[in-house]
């Protein structure tokens, strides 16, 4: 090849390679690195072999290869792997070329290295992909943010690779400054451990209550995809639930009841706490994922502690649909506190996200993908400001329409012992959230008893605190933190 490519990319693992084929098959040339050299060789000799795609086996070879501004992103493993490779880029860069973080990155991380390379007069981007390996060779979702200048330069690449929805559209924007892109990637991560975990407990109650056959279960979940649960993960579902190993027995019945997890569930949940933000749902997905890695603790507790008998006498179909309710409400909920905390990630940064075009993003390409977004991008179309989704018109309805369905299954999973702490969560938070009154006058009541940390009275003007001396041995003197 005698011209220079358009973007170099480290890192040849499934996202790196099929990101790579992506952006060749758009038009782009790409030059490759990867620390194992061996990678980059086979790589070429292989999956890239006839295309616009160069190989270097130096970082130097890397850079020289490259149109000005220099382009070059890193698919390495998040945390100190991305530090190193930043600082052994920085010194073969020149001003205004552009380093981009693709992976799965903690997003204070990206705060931090933007204003570092940013220093050195370079440029910086932290995007979220996501699709896992067919998004990335088909077109993921892509969620950049870092520096504003550097935009102009990847959008081309970014927007070409990206899936594309309502007869075109890329699922793929700008975000906003220092670490937005990667905030709004982790969020999405954490709606999509709460999607996941209300599709298994929906699976836990029609196996475990219902005596459902995985078959059984792929026809509900066939006929799920086809209304107002229309997703990637109901999909999937579906068609794990029809697999067969080559005994004729379920595949997934054969599965391990034990999950992993990466981490991101995990840091939207801790941001939340940071934040002061009610994340509920997604909470207990990443609690449920733990409580699942305790195999060996769960099957003794199971010989020694017992629970209610589980009998189930109503009419099945009725039930089923009631689960469809339970499930579509929850979700409601889920992605209500995943705005809530971009909102007060907003606030925090002086980020201007723009909520409608996040959902917009994640219509395609991405693991939560689903036809409900387009109804958030509608929800934030009528009210940018609107500061939850259980306020807006159409939402308000379904969640309602949904409650009684909701609560049957909630109470009837409780009654006969099968944990449901991802539905029932959504719908504590959702009573909560309705709830004009809450015991909490009491809860600060008991803090300025132990503590004298003070308490606001209804009858007085909000920002006035007051102590009450409730034992007659304490003094006048009281905590000067109260926070709300």
């Amino acid at each position: 090849m005698d011209t220079k490519s358009d973007i170099g990319l480290i890192g040849l693992a499934v996202m790196g390679e099929n990101l790579v084929l992506n952006m060749e098959s758009k038009g782009f040339q790409v030059t490759v690195y990867n620390r194992t050299l061996q990678r980059v060789d086979d790589f070429l000799s292989g999956r890239a072999s006839g295309k616009r795609i160069a190989g270097a086996h130096s970082l130097e070879e890397l850079v020289k290869s490259l149109k000005r501004p220099r382009k070059i992103m890193i698919m390495v493993k998040a945390g100190s792997a991305v530090d190193d490779m930043i600082n052994a880029l920085i010194p073969l860069l020149e001003n205004g070329d552009i380093i981009i973080d693709g992976g799965n990155t903690h997003f204070p991380d990206t705060n931090r290295r933007t204003a570092f390379v940013e220093s050195k007069g370079l440029l910086y981007i932290g995007t979220g992909v996501s699709g896992g390996e067919e998004g990335a060779l088909l077109g993921p979702s892509i969620m950049p943010g870092g520096s504003p200048a550097a935009w102009p330069e990847v959008k081309p690449i970014f927007q070409a690779i990206a899936a594309k929805v309502d007869g075109g559209t890329p699922c793929c924007d700008w975000v906003g400054e220092n670490g937005a892109g990667h905030f709004v990637k982790m969020v999405h991560n954490g709606i999509e451990y709460g999607d996941m975990q209300l599709i298994c407990e929906a699976y836990q109650i029609m196996r475990d209550l219902l005596n459902m056959h995985a078959d059984e279960m792929h026809i509900v979940f066939r006929e799920w995809n086809k209304g107002e649960l229309d997703s990637y993960l109901i999909e999937i579902t579906r068609d794990i639930l029809a697999f067969k190993d080559e005994d004729g027995i379920p595949m997934v019945d054969k599965i391990l009841d034990t999950a992993g997890q990466k981490g991101t569930g995990k840091w939207t949940a801790v941001t939340a706490l940071d934040f002061g933000i009610p994340l509920t749902l997604i909470g207990e997905a990443v609690f449920s994922r733990c409580l699942s890695a305790l195999k060996d603790e769960r099957v003794a507790a199971s010989k020694i502690i017992t629970g209610p008998a589980k009998v189930f006498k109503s009419d099945l179909r009725a039930f089923v649909t009631d689960l469809r309710e339970a499930v579509y409400a929850s979700k409601i909920v889920s992605y209500a506190q995943g705005y809530a905390l971009m909102r007060a990630a907003a606030q925090e940064f002086g980020w201007k996200l723009n909520y409608g075009g996040i959902a917009l993003m994640w219509r395609g390409g991405c693991i939560i993908r689903s036809a409900f977004l387009g109804k958030i991008k509608e929800a934030f179309d009528a009210n940018e400001d609107i500061p939850n989704l259980l306020l807006d018109p159409f939402f308000k309805t379904k969640v309602e329409k949904a409650q009684a369905g909701w609560r049957n299954v909630i109470s009837t999973a409780l009654s006969n012992g099968i944990p449901v702490p991802a539905m029932s969560s959504a719908l504590c938070y959702f009573d909560g959230y309705r709830c004009e009154n809450l015991p909490a006058n009491l809860l600060q009541a008991q803090r300025d008893y132990f503590g004298a940390h003070t308490y606001e009275r209804i009858d007085k003007p909000r920002g006035e605190f007051f102590h009450t001396n409730w034992t007659g041995r304490g003094g006048s003197t009281a905590s000067t933190t109260y926070n709300v």
